[in-house]
């Protein structure tokens, strides 16, 4: 299959881009620019997630093609919904590692970030709507992330992540209400029981050996 030149993708390009500034200087296009970078970004991302199918053991690329896909789409939306522009974006992010554990469940880690990116995405949301503090949500995301680090298959052992769940979820339930005050106690008392635990089953190994 002939590989098709890098000079007819790049000229098309600056001819739509040119076309779309000149139909948003004549006020035809509203926005022409971010459509322009929308449509460059999309096609990005579209290569990158090409370079995945064609070999699935180059997994990374779904980070940026998934990242370009969030930004582009950003791209896209009105000015009514600007306040998602970082929902897009972290989330198509967080999306990305999901996929990256679901295409692989070895790289069980993935999970991790994913759920981090994909709470930081909903909390962008919710801060430029509400103003409100989100502090409690925060918590609740990652101790969810955690929580599907213990239960999710995979080929290890990943028990341990239930301890932190627990811990960030009761965090994330008591912020925001009466007993808030309870979390400065709460968190010491967690990592206090999940440090005895794990002495306790080092001991415990070291008696059946």
């Amino acid at each position: 299959m002939r590989r098709i030149d890098a000079r007819l993708v790049v000229g098309s390009l600056l001819i739509l881009g040119g076309l779309l500034t000149l139909l948003g200087n004549l006020g035809i296009v509203r926005n022409a620019g971010d459509m322009f970078w929308g449509i460059v970004l999309g096609l990005a991302g579209l290569a990158f997630l090409y370079l995945y199918i064609t070999n699935t053991s180059n997994w990374w690329a779904l980070i940026p093609a998934f990242a370009l896909f969030g930004m582009a789409a950003s791209n896209f939306l009105p000015a009514s919904l600007k306040a998602w522009e970082g929902l897009a974006f972290l989330g198509g992010l967080g999306f990305s590692f999901l996929m990256i554990y679901f295409t692989g469940r070895e790289r069980w880690w993935a999970i991790i970030p994913g759920g981090v990116l994909l709470t930081l995405g909903v909390i962008s949301v919710l801060d430029s709507l509400s103003g409100k503090d989100t502090g409690g949500l925060l918590f609740l995301g990652l101790g969810i992330t955690f929580l599907l680090v213990a239960i999710l298959p995979a080929p290890i052992n990943r028990s341990w992540a239930i301890f932190p769940a627990a811990a960030l979820l009761v965090l994330g339930a008591l912020l925001g209400t009466p007993f808030k005050g309870l979390a400065d106690y709460i968190w010491p008392a967690a990592l206090f029981i999940a440090g005895v635990y794990l002495i306790f089953t080092f001991f415990r190994g070291k008696n059946i050996e």
